[in-house]
């Protein structure tokens, strides 16, 4: 099984830190990348149009954070998908609870799955073994 590049896009700098270990520890990922925002990580993938494998093959994407949220992130990345070449899957990573967000999660397609916080190392497994 080759393995995957994964985005952390999270503004708990905590966690962050947390399940970077957790990925590490996993030794499932070939690449880690983190982002405080859905606008840092929508930049990067704006920039990274030309060169698809810099991106990321999973993105774990929380929904509340500061200048982009998560759902924002989705609609930017959307909008970007005809001129990505790689299919990026994403799961949503969040401590809400709210039955309006898992719902919402179902309306995208690239979003195969909602986890709550935090994840551990069997989340990690089924993510990376999920093709």
């Amino acid at each position: 099984m080759r393995k995957k590049t994964i985005w952390v896009i999270d503004d708990d700098a905590i966690y962050q830190i947390i399940v970077n270990k957790i990925i590490q520890k996993s030794e499932m990922f070939s690449a880690i990348s983190s982002f405080k925002n859905g606008k840092e990580a929508i930049d990067v993938v704006t920039n990274s149009l030309n060169n698809c494998e810099s991106l990321p093959d999973i993105i774990l994407l929380d929904i509340n954070m500061p200048i982009m949220d998560g759902w924002e992130f989705m609609e930017e990345l959307e909008t970007l998908k005809s001129s990505i070449t790689k299919q990026i899957i994403v799961y949503i990573v969040s401590s809400s609870i709210a039955i309006e967000d898992k719902n919402k999660s179902k309306t995208y397609p690239d979003i195969l799955g909602y986890l709550s916080k935090p994840i551990n190392i069997n989340d990690l497994v089924l993510i990376a073994s999920n093709d």
